[in-house]
């Protein structure tokens, strides 16, 4: 229900002032895509943001040399 009061919405805004059958078919579609295209794009920066975590903890655990001024 909330995707499709979304998708009404953004329809409209992009339909502009000659709003009609174009809105309603772009409000249409807008939730099918985003279904369909944010699923894998949530599961590419989940798995993004996960390697990320991964790498900065092994980072930390790894020793450094003491640095030495002369």
């Amino acid at each position: 229900m909330i995707g499709k009061i979304l998708g009404a919405l953004v329809g409209r805004r992009l339909a502009g002032r000659n709003s009609g059958a174009g809105g309603a078919l772009i409000g249409a579609a807008i939730p099918m895509i985003a279904r369909r295209g944010l699923g894998p794009l949530g599961l590419a920066l989940g798995a993004g943001w996960a390697v990320k975590k991964l790498y900065d903890r092994r980072g930390r655990r790894t020793p450094v040399a003491p640095r030495v001024d002369l």
